[in-house]
């Protein structure tokens, strides 16, 4: 494909060649060595050197001597020249692609139980293309930005232009200040928590008062933007919190003291990925992370 001057596509447009010829004679400083290095005549050279000058209206070289040498605007182009075929020769190396990291990012607890399972049995199976766990405080754990190639996510995901798969589910927990009175039970229900402030993490969490039944909903909240300040807050004693099973291990507080929650729903955990096509590992992925949780691979 080539591109023309406004970015679109064009059938005489300027195309990687150009910037090779260019280069060449650029490292060379002769038409004829330039040639000969790209297999090429030097007619040839010339002319793709002239196309791709008249496409962006300025001089690269200056052909006033034998030995030709760069116009200042040249020399500026040439790094960017360069930039442009390394990309290009990277994105099409086959060897790079087997070491392109497969970003997975998540919100709040990773995958949970399942999570060091997954990334020792992807070293095993899969050690040229690294597995990068992030932790990125937002909705869809960066998937909807680009900044990752897959998000373990919980709860519903409202997100157009995804691919979603519930893996499995997670009870709820609830988090409680460990000096406080709530602590001291083995258990607890919504209506326990409702006479309480309740710290919601509005940016990545799940919970909101919706949990609660129209009639007995929480009065006061408090909301914070990521999980530290989550239980910063509950271990304060400012407020108490709902979350996942997995958050007990992965998000240990001495501050913080988590009771099983009898009467709230679990929570889905979702491995989601754009409705785009993405990094060529995602299919091993997917496949992997059934494969941990114990699910069949073509199962609901």
């Amino acid at each position: 494909m080539s591109i023309g001057r406004s970015g679109q596509s064009a059938g005489r447009g300027i195309e990687v060649r150009h910037l090779r010829a260019f280069l060449a004679v650029a490292d060379e400083g002769n038409v004829t060595r330039a040639a000969a290095r790209l297999r090429l005549t030097q007619p040839a050279v010339s002319r793709t050197l002239a196309a791709l000058e008249q496409h962006l209206g300025i001089r690269l070289v200056d052909r006033s001597t034998h030995h030709l040498v760069l116009t200042p605007e040249g020399v500026a182009f040439r790094d960017k020249a360069a930039a442009a075929v390394a990309a290009f020769d990277t994105a099409l190396d086959p060897g790079g692609l087997r070491h392109w990291p497969l970003r997975l990012g998540h919100a709040w607890s990773a995958f949970g139980p399942y999570t060091t399972p997954l990334l020792r049995r992807w070293q095993e199976l899969y050690p040229q293309t690294p597995l990068e766990l992030l932790r990125i405080d937002d909705r869809t754990a960066g998937l909807t930005r680009g900044e990752v190639d897959a998000a373990l996510l919980r709860g519903p995901i409202e997100a157009p232009g995804l691919v979603a798969e519930v893996l499995f589910e997670e009870d709820r927990v609830a988090a409680v200040a460990a000096d406080g009175p709530l602590a001291g039970r083995m258990a607890l229900r919504l209506t326990d928590l409702a006479g309480e402030t309740v710290v919601l993490n509005t940016v990545s969490g799940t919970t909101t008062v919706d949990l609660w039944p129209p009639s007995a909903r929480p009065t006061a909240t408090l909301t914070v933007a990521n999980t530290d300040d989550w239980l910063t807050a509950i271990a304060a004693g400012r407020g108490v919190g709902i979350s996942a099973a997995s958050t007990t291990d992965m998000h240990p507080h001495s501050g913080v003291t988590y009771r099983p929650l009898l009467d709230a729903p679990p929570v889905p955990v979702i491995l989601a990925r754009r409705d785009v096509p993405g990094h060529p590992a995602l299919p091993n992925l997917v496949a992997l992370a059934r494969e941990v949780v114990g699910r069949d691979a073509g199962g609901g």
